[in-house]
């Protein structure tokens, strides 16, 4: 019995000795006095309640209805009622026993989704929404590559100047600091690009939830009043697993003991872990509910709670699915661009190679091609973890067939 909000359990079914459509606390004349050939509501052949015996043979005793799994007393054939409408689940009949298949109005049923689902769902919505995913991702991936590449071009060029014999100290430090800053730059810019998609993408999937159409104007008009808070959010978790790893590697550091700053390695990473999942719903929740950073770190650990393990198997399969499919694709575009431009081993050996313009642009291409991709499907994942979780904790299905248009959803039928 799923005990989650939204999924009330059906409601009681008639006693033994009522019948459908009889007055209100009526009981039914026994059978001995009312054969059925002379009551005109049924038919002759029709055996008494509660029994399985067919039409023309001669019934047996009625036996005593026992409770199910959920504890109900249903007698064959009588009517169940609960939050999707009467259903009558006759042996044999198309209703059998159990719920009817959940609202579909868009990529996911309106139920507690399994793994399977989840990943179908992100997929699927790549697909039918795919005028609104790909020019999202499309765009930012292409901007934040071009961009990379030609901070790339000058850090590389500054390096293999480094490397020459006649460079000095004071080249050297230049050099450095020339090629953090360039790193920066990089790590800054597709930051930004990842924080947009993020938050252009949660809105389409939102919609594609309930079987709306996105456009790209649309997503980016709903999700910009958030685009601030995203970022703040962004940076306070990577601030607490940098200041995380300051309070318990430092002190080993300064100590000067291996032993014990290797300590605070080993417990940094697994609560690297553990705080990754326990706020992996803090981004749809931030643009979700519209609501603060902090909110949305309270939301996602409330959602995440016994759960942790669950939502780290989905979220690691996911991961480890895009660190494939990126390699598969961006790694021809490597080798093909290193065989055809770098200029030979000795250009590699020295570093001059790596600064051509076919070197940088080949793989370049290849992750514009590899993030259009892994990006939408990423992000969907997560967007759906946080709509299943609602749903078996807050009974969002209910919420979210209104906002479908389904009428009478989740209302007791009679």
């Amino acid at each position: 019995m799923n005990d989650s909000p939204g999924w009330a359990t059906p409601g009681s079914s008639p006693s033994d000795g009522e019948r459908p459509g009889t007055e209100s606390g009526a009981r039914e004349q026994p059978a001995q006095a009312t054969p059925p050939a002379a009551d005109p509501k049924w038919s002759a052949e029709q055996p008494p309640p509660g029994q399985w015996s067919s039409p023309g043979t001669t019934p047996p005793a009625a036996p005593q209805a026992q409770p199910g799994p959920t504890g109900w007393g249903q007698q064959p054939g009588t009517p169940q009622t609960g939050p999707y409408g009467s259903q009558y689940g006759y042996p044999g009949g198309p209703g059998q026993w159990g719920q009817p298949p959940a609202a579909k109005p868009g990529v996911i049923p309106l139920r507690p989704l399994g793994l399977g689902e989840i990943l179908d769902g992100a997929v699927a919505t790549m697909r039918t929404h795919w005028r609104s995913v790909l020019p999202i991702t499309l765009v930012v991936a292409t901007v934040v590559q071009v961009i990379s590449v030609i901070v790339q071009k000058f850090m590389l060029d500054d390096l293999a100047f480094a490397a020459t014999p006649e460079a000095g100290p004071d080249e050297l430090i230049d050099s450095l600091g020339s090629t953090l800053g360039a790193s920066a730059v990089i790590q800054f810019i597709q930051f930004l690009g990842t924080i947009l998609v993020t938050a252009m993408l949660t809105m389409v999937f939102s919609r594609a939830v309930l079987g709306q159409q996105s456009s790209v104007s649309g997503a980016w008009r709903e999700s910009r009043p958030q685009l601030l808070r995203l970022m703040g959010l962004t940076v306070l978790m990577a601030l607490g697993a940098v200041l995380l790893g300051a309070v318990l590697i430092v002190p080993g550091i300064l100590a000067e003991s291996v032993g014990l700053a290797f300590l605070g390695l080993a417990l940094w990473v697994p609560l690297l872990f553990w705080l990754g999942i326990k706020f992996v719903l803090a981004s749809p929740a931030l643009m979700l509910e519209k609501s603060t950073v902090l909110k949305a770190f309270a939301r996602s650990s409330k959602l995440v709670k016994n759960t942790w393990w669950r939502i780290f198997g989905i979220s690691a399969l996911t991961t480890i699915i895009a660190f494939f499919v990126s390699a598969m694709i961006v790694a021809p575009f490597q080798i093909i661009s290193l065989l055809a431009f770098s200029g030979g081993l000795d250009a590699m050996e020295d570093g001059s190679g790596m600064s051509n313009w076919g070197v940088l642009i080949g793989p370049a291409i290849g992750l514009i091609i590899a993030q259009t991709i892994v990006m939408p499907f990423q992000s969907g994942v997560t967007v759906l973890l946080y709509v299943d979780q609602r749903i078996r904790r807050e009974g969002l299905d209910l919420e979210l067939a209104r906002a479908a248009g389904l009428e009478n959803y989740g209302t007791t039928g009679g």
